[in-house]
């Protein structure tokens, strides 16, 4: 048995009465799981299985292959804004979608899960910068974090009136850099330092930040994500910047 903390991101249907259900858990990382029941009406589980709870959990873990069983859920945290601002419902979603559909089963990233809760938390108040802010977070932890300190094709240091991104080369090139990538983008300087204060420990991103600066950098990091994945997400054209 596995007691633990838990954001809803995806459910499907499974029986007539039982789904199977889709979590983000703090202590073990992402988790399917049967929830016998979880379809009724009136289910022991009554409205935590909601998309984008929070809800404390208790799993009953299986061999391998199997669906774990869940069997209980409590809601511990909501978040009402979602359900009154749209282009914050859709930031909800393009969290939980990149965590569902880009994070392996039973692999931990505590941090990711705090990240995770404040921007579902913060979505309302500049949701374009705050889900970036997540983006940034996400990438470094599973390891495909930006270039943004120096080149990212040869390692050489940036002349900041001609920048670039490459999303295949993972980051910010070089003049000479550029000539030899067929893809990239011009990088503006503004654009750039919003990169690395997005990535950055401080506050400095949640500044004010001009709407053309945060819509090139809306650009950039969908063009990577996509890149990475091999597809854009499905919620990718209905961000804001």
């Amino acid at each position: 048995m596995e007691r633990t903390e838990a954001i809803v991101l995806r459910t499907t249907d499974w029986s007539e009465s039982s789904r199977i259900v889709t979590l983000w858990t703090r202590e073990l990382g992402k988790v399917r799981a049967l929830a016998k029941g979880g379809r009724r009406l009136k289910s022991m589980f009554d409205s935590a299985l909601d998309l984008l709870t929070v809800c404390g959990i208790v799993l009953l873990r299986k061999s391998s292959g199997s669906l774990d069983l869940l069997t209980e859920a409590q809601v511990s945290r909501r978040f009402p804004r979602l359900r009154d601002d749209l282009g914050a419902l859709y930031a909800g979603y393009y969290v939980a979608e990149l965590l569902a559909d880009w994070t392996q089963e039973y692999d931990p990233h505590p941090g990711l899960y705090d990240e995770a809760v404040a921007t579902l938390a913060e979505l309302g108040h500049e949701s374009g910068l705050r889900v970036m802010r997540f983006e940034m977070v996400f990438l470094e932890e599973l390891g495909y974090r930006p270039a943004l300190e120096r080149c990212a094709g040869c390692q050489g240091p940036l002349n900041e009136q001609r920048l670039a991104f490459g999303a295949t080369t993972g980051g910010v090139l070089c003049v000479a850099c550029q000539g030899r990538q067929r893809e990239h983008r011009p990088l503006s300087v503004e654009a750039w330092q919003l990169l690395q204060a997005l990535r950055g420990s401080g506050d400095e991103w949640r500044r004010t930040w001009a709407s053309a600066v945060r819509n090139e950098v809306r650009q950039h990091l969908g063009g990577y994500v996509t890149t990475l994945r091999g597809r854009p997400p499905r919620l990718l054209p209905y961000l804001g910047g």
